[in-house]
Parts: structure tokens; sequence; C-alpha cells
């Protein structure tokens, strides 16, 4: 059975899926937002093969969210690009809730701290404009202007009305 790529899908969350949902990808992107730049740093790091390190680098070069630079001894670094710094709220999201349900009992692992003050750094959540926190139950889905036919009418018709969804 073929594997659906989920490249050619509209959706940019299958499409974002295609590049970070790869095995390593966000790991790989982790040891970049802690600042390592070496192919062997990041497999020291993260005790991956060192095909798979590669593949995952590579993929993530394409794909734009690195960069590879040279370095001192005729060797390469990588570097975050603004499409990879900008991944960085998601990260902080995925990490904040591994933190919360899947993490050690006696606090996180790493901790984000504000380089001014050194405090923890506090991740908000999604509010809406009068202030309020927002859920999935809360949130109002409405078709976007790069909506095909089948998404109007899912979430309002081609006029791109609002349309309350109720999860659950």
């Amino acid at each position: 059975m073929a594997r659906t790529d989920f490249t050619r899908m509209r959706c940019p969350i299958a499409r974002a899926m295609a590049v970070l949902g790869e095995r390593w990808a966000i790991l790989v992107m982790r040891e970049a937002f802690y600042g390592t730049t070496r192919f062997d740093d990041f497999q020291r790091q993260l005790g991956i093969a060192t095909n798979i390190l590669s593949a995952r680098l590579g993929s993530l070069v394409e794909h734009g969210l690195l960069e590879r630079v040279p370095a001192e001894g005729g060797r390469h670094a990588y570097r975050l690009t603004e499409k990879g710094r900008d991944f960085f709220p998601a990260f902080v999201a995925i990490k904040r809730w591994g933190d919360r349900w899947m993490g050690d009992p006696a606090g996180p692992v790493v901790r984000l701290l504000d380089p001014d003050t050194g405090e923890d750094l506090e991740v908000s959540p999604l509010v809406g404009a009068a202030g309020r926190p927002l859920g999935p139950e809360t949130v109002r889905f409405a078709p976007g202007p790069g909506a095909g036919e089948t998404m109007r009418r899912r979430f309002g018709g081609a006029e791109c009305q609002e349309k309350d969804v109720t999860v659950g």
C-alpha cells in the first residue's frame, strides 16, 4: 500500500508534517534552538545514527528551516533560517505540552529563561480579543482566502461565513 504524500495535500498542516513530522526532525530543530550547529554535536546530543541525521539535516535544509554555512577547518555548520526561527513558538508550545503531560514529576528538563531577568518564561494560552482564553471548543473556524470549494462548504459556504465548531 502506498503511503500518503502529505506534500501534495492542500492543507498547510499536512505539508508542515511532511517536513517536521519525520522521525527525529523536531528533535534536530530542538538542538538547533539550543544552539547546536555542527553535525558531530547534533549526533552526540541526539544519539542518532549518522545516516539518519544526514537525511534529516538535508531535509531541513532543503525545506529552508536550516542553512548549511561554511565553518572553520573547511567544515560546515547548520544555522536556523528565518523560516526555522519562525517555528520556535510552535516548538515552545510542543515543549510546554510535553512538560505538562509527559514530563518528569520533578519539573522540566530544560527551562526557558528571560535573558534580562533570568526568570522562567510564561507561555501564554491562546486568547481572544476580549482577553479570555480560547480552546478548540470556543474558537470559530471559517474558510480563508485560499480555501477550496470543499473547505468553503465545510465551514460556511462560499460567502466565508464563520461557523461555530463544537469539539467532542
